[in-house]
């Protein structure tokens, strides 16, 4: 009998005891199973090692949303147009109508409106002969002698070039300028933060032995520079003393006010008392008091 009883004790006691056979029956760790209930479980798993695997980080993107993304040429014909007609600026070259639209990805040699828009562009050249198109620049210059007397033309109609248009028409318009400033032949104004090419201008005295256009001595150059303008008072002296005297300066003419200010409330305008009942002057004294005395 002690030793039925001993068996069915042990068999009692076995089946208390968990099954760790299986993975489900036995619980991780306590750091890892806290781990995991902090991660969210993902949809379609099973189990919590199979969530945490299957979750990825997303990748950052760098599409910055305030900005619009550039989608095309769009449907609109004036679009189309613009980009037909930048796509042939940027070129720089003659182009046949059909390259221009495969480029473009525009329809612009089956769209009847938009080719005629492009033809009467007044930026588009058409050649007849060669059946090719260009962009039209202010200036038609390819090498440094036709540089130099567009140059010429432009200063002698009391002015410079920008540097900026010359390259749309040329891009080697900057280097053939600073060789054309090394030989004399041009002066060149340039900005003061990067010292970059700004302003182009002809040198009509150009330094050679027939003409003259020596360069001036550093001597008078530095007494030139070393010459103040007299302050207000000591030049009104100076021109008393030669005769003359300073022009007349252009008054201001004060402005009057545009509007009332806010917060600003005017004064009531007063206006004269009219008197009414004028036809009884002379037979009623109207300044006295006719009300009967209680």
């Amino acid at each position: 009998m002690s030793s039925l009883a001993a068996d069915a004790a042990s068999f009692k006691k076995s089946l208390n005891r968990a099954d760790y056979t299986s993975w489900h029956s036995q619980p991780p760790p306590l750091q890892q199973q806290s781990q995991l209930q902090s991660q969210p479980q993902a949809s379609g798993s099973d189990t919590p090692g199979e969530s945490s695997k299957s979750k990825k980080k997303r990748p950052k993107s760098n599409v910055v949303y305030s900005q619009p993304a550039d989608t095309g040429t769009g449907q609109n014909v004036n679009t189309q147009l613009l980009y037909a007609v930048n796509q042939l600026k940027s070129n720089g070259n003659p182009m046949r109508l059909q390259d221009l639209a495969i480029i473009t990805s525009t329809p612009l040699d089956t769209d009847k409106t938009l080719l005629e828009k492009f033809k009467a562009h007044d930026r588009v050249l058409h050649d007849p002969k060669t059946d090719l198109y260009s962009y039209r620049h202010d200036f038609n210059v390819r090498s440094k002698a036709a540089l130099l007397t567009e140059i010429q033309r432009q200063t002698r109609n009391g002015g410079g070039l920008s540097v900026r248009t010359l390259k749309e028409s040329w891009k080697d318009a900057p280097q053939a300028i600073e060789e054309l400033e090394k030989e004399g032949d041009v002066y060149v104004t340039r900005t003061n933060k990067d010292g970059q090419l700004r302003m182009v201008f002809w040198n009509e005295i150009k330094q050679d032995e027939e003409h003259g256009g020596k360069q001036v001595e550093k001597e008078f150059v530095d007494l030139w520079h070393s010459l103040e303008v007299p302050n207000d008072v000591d030049l009104l002296k100076q021109l008393a003393n030669e005769g003359l005297q300073a022009t007349a300066g252009e008054t201001l003419v004060p402005k009057g006010p545009m509007g009332k200010k806010k917060g600003k409330k005017s004064a009531p305008r007063q206006r004269p008392a009219r008197i009414t009942n004028v036809h009884l002057k002379g037979t009623i004294d109207l300044s006295k008091d006719y009300a009967p005395s209680k």
